[in-house]
């Protein structure tokens, strides 16, 4: 997921209202069709590459939140997931699943910028804000929750193929190739279309809370290092030149640190419940599965803590994660336009 291509502003000493360029803003010239593209394009290549940096760590937290109730935990924590997954498959093994989510990577981010753009859109068509100002941080806010949930319908069955290929176990016998057509061929062979959204509301909730985070969190500490950055300017010339300006790689890093962990962190819950559900072995009735029903017995077993098994790895790994994502992106967006 990437940074909001809206803008912020920070009042001078004066009074008055600096228009800040977020990293994200367009190019004066770019159409906005052209706009989206880039948005798409751009976008695509920072995730697929962001995918290939946290994959590793993102299948440990899978495989820790899918551990099995009423009996031992198979791993004692993320350290030891990483050993015995790596001394029963070898590194490679950690990158199990990974063709569906670099598709995946591809369609949410496409999907999150369309979305995220036609929420901007709604705001400005509801009359709220004039289309010739910035949005406020509440509204952009709204806008990454509502990119968010749409763009869960999107990812639910990526996520499902991703998991079940993931958790060793999930296809056992007869289903043992774990390749995403084969995965996807069984899915639908023992639950039809429906099967593949198997989960929808756990992704809604992570996606419409956790954008609205993304989005939200990035763009007010990007927020805050401008206003910063206004204080030390003492004439609206100068004011005007940082607003032009990007801010320097470690501010960037941390604004974009900032947004993925606040995305992880906040409905890591529901992600939990979510893969549970998404790891039950193919060929199992999942009729009476329920988001409710999976969320009740986790909290019978292990409370609190197992809603949150996984997290601390998802957390520190979404930092740096996110951080190279959004400068890779807005690097991206700053020397390439297309006419």
């Amino acid at each position: 997921m990437m940074a909001s291509a809206s803008t912020a502003q920070a009042e001078s000493h004066l009074g008055t209202p600096v228009p800040i360029k977020a990293l994200t803003t367009a190019h004066p010239t770019t159409s906005a069709a052209m706009e989206a593209l880039e948005d798409i394009a751009f976008g695509s290549i920072a995730g697929i590459v962001g995918k290939y940096i946290e994959y590793p760590f993102d299948t440990v937290k899978v495989r820790l939140q899918s551990q099995p109730d009423g009996r031992p935990p198979l791993y004692r924590g993320p350290i030891d997931c990483f050993k015995k997954s790596i001394k029963a498959d070898g590194v490679i093994g950690l990158y199990r699943g990974i063709t569906a989510p670099l598709v995946g990577a591809a369609m949410e981010n496409s999907s999150l910028f369309f979305f995220e753009r036609l929420g901007r859109d709604v705001v400005y068509w509801s009359g709220i804000y004039s289309k010739d100002k910035p949005l406020p941080l509440p509204a952009l806010w709204f806008t990454g929750a509502f990119s968010g949930t749409f763009t869960s319908f999107v990812l639910t069955p990526v996520e499902l193929v991703k998991c079940k290929i993931q958790v060793p176990g999930v296809k056992r016998g007869v289903h043992s190739q774990l390749r995403p057509l084969s995965v996807i061929r069984d899915i639908y062979r023992y639950e039809g279309i429906k099967g593949f959204w198997h989960g929808q509301l756990g992704t809604f909730l992570r996606e419409a809370g956790g954008c609205a985070a993304w989005f939200g969190a990035k763009e007010t500490v990007t927020d805050i290092f401008y206003r910063l950055h206004m204080r030390r300017a003492s004439t609206d010339a100068e004011r005007a030149a940082i607003a032009d300006k990007p801010l320097p790689l470690w501010q960037q890093a941390i604004a974009g640190a900032s947004a993925g962990m606040s995305y992880n962190f906040l409905f890591f819950p529901a992600d939990t419940i979510k893969s549970r559900m998404q790891t039950t072995p193919i060929g199992t009735s999942t009729k009476n599965q329920t988001f409710l029903t999976e969320g009740a017995a986790l909290w019978k077993e292990a409370g609190l803590k197992g809603l949150y098994r996984g997290c601390g790895i998802t957390v520190l790994r979404s930092a740096p994660s996110s951080a190279f994502i959004f400068m890779v992106y807005d690097g991206l967006k700053r020397h390439f336009h297309f006419a």
